[in-house]
């Protein structure tokens, strides 16, 4: 019988070659190296994306801080509106921050007794018109009556008593006509002060303006005074003219001779840090508040904006201009700023600031002499001119001529 155990492969036969194996592994690494090369290189070939900002004009005049001060946003024109009789509100038809226009509908009263007085003083009116026609008629017949006892009185049929009579009748039927026309006068401005009572449940807005706080609601009780242990409203609405709009600080009374009608004030809302608003003084309230050594002083917006809101907290700057300043002994002017870049523009290298800026398509690296500092920007005096294309958000490792995808901040 054969041995089966001489039929089985050997190991060697089994692998094949001995280089095989490695040749294929040595494939597989090489290609894996060509993908991430390829990947790499797709990545550092990639336009590195840039965010850019145009540098803007500096002023031509330059100014100073003469003075810092901090206040509130307050409208000049502000009204509570209120009802000027006391009634329950039977209507409100406002919101806070809706627009309304001078005259519109706001809210109503309870007026049913006033329609109840108005019909009364109407019915007044025509029952003494109906009077009035009523001696109209007795008045004619006592004409008649008169006519007639004078001739029979003049032909002594008739007694001098019998006219005096017939006068008398015609003499009170006319003094009775007179005081039915003054009850008529009389019941007519009854007629209209009813009216003006009705006219009174009725509450319209008193300007064009913005609502901003709602003050009462159906059901309540509104006086023109406070009563009823404070369960009485005393306004409907809060209306403001948000085009009237101002800044209101209070300056030291030390500083106050710092401060002119019309001169040039930079205010900066709390809410908005790095927005500067070119505004004005208006006017300087003429009285010094004892308790706080201080003087009231209005300022105007030079622009007004939506995102300027009553209340809001705003600090400011009161500015002179330089050239006074050389008068006081300053020969030497600090040179004048050629634009103004935001600060997140500025790079620094080896103590030297420089930024980077963006022409058709690629990074130009300029060196920059800066100036002051401002809220957000600071004031460049060589390297950039105004309209200038800056890197203001951008990788760290940017090259001078390197191609860029910029767009817009």
């Amino acid at each position: 019988m054969a041995d089966l155990s001489s039929l089985k492969i050997d190991d060697a036969s089994r692998s094949g070659r001995p280089g095989g194996k490695f040749f294929r592994l040595f494939s597989a690494s090489l290609g894996v190296l060509v993908l991430l090369a390829g990947g790499l290189f797709a990545l550092w070939s990639r336009d590195p994306v840039v965010e850019v900002a145009a540098a803007r004009p500096a002023s031509s005049q330059e100014v100073e801080t003469m003075l810092n001060a901090s206040g509130y946003v307050t409208p000049r024109v502000r009204a509570t509106v209120a009802a000027k009789i006391t009634g329950r509100v039977t209507g409100v038809f406002f919101d806070e921050g809706m627009r309304v226009a001078e005259g519109q509908l706001l809210a109503t009263l309870d007026d049913s007794d006033a329609k109840r007085a108005l019909d009364a003083a109407n019915a007044d009116r025509n029952a003494s018109q109906a009077a009035i026609t009523d001696y109209q008629v007795q008045m004619r017949y006592a004409e008649i009556a008169l006519h007639r006892t004078e001739e029979l009185h003049d032909a002594q049929v008739q007694s001098q008593d019998a006219l005096d009579i017939a006068r008398t009748n015609l003499d009170s039927l006319k003094a009775k006509i007179a005081l039915a026309k003054e009850q008529v006068d009389a019941a007519t401005t009854r007629i209209a002060e009813a009216q003006q009572n009705v006219d009174n449940c009725t509450i319209r807005a008193p300007f064009t303006g913005i609502i901003v706080s709602k003050d009462a609601q159906v059901g309540e009780m509104v006086s023109p005074l406070s009563a009823g242990g404070g369960f009485t409203r005393t306004g409907i609405a809060t209306i403001v003219d948000m085009n009237s709009n101002e800044i209101e600080v209070d300056v030291n009374e030390a500083y106050i001779a710092r401060v002119q009608p019309g001169q040039r004030v930079t205010a900066t809302l709390d809410a908005y840090p790095d927005w500067q608003i070119p505004s004005h003084v208006r006017t300087i309230i003429p009285t010094a508040d004892r308790q706080k050594a201080t003087v009231k002083v209005r300022i105007s917006f030079d622009r007004l904006d939506p995102r300027i809101l009553p209340d809001m907290g705003v600090k400011v700057a009161f500015l002179s201009a330089d050239p006074a300043s050389k008068k006081a002994g300053k020969q030497d002017p600090a040179p004048a700023a050629r634009a103004l870049i935001p600060k997140s523009a500025v790079r620094e290298e080896d103590g030297a600031s420089f930024v980077f800026a963006v022409r058709d398509g690629k990074v130009e690296r300029r060196a920059v002499s800066l100036g002051r500092a401002t809220a957000g920007e600071v004031e460049v005096i060589a390297g950039v001119n105004a309209g200038d294309e800056l890197v203001v958000n951008g990788p760290p490792n940017l090259r001078d001529s390197q191609k860029v995808s910029a767009r817009a901040q």
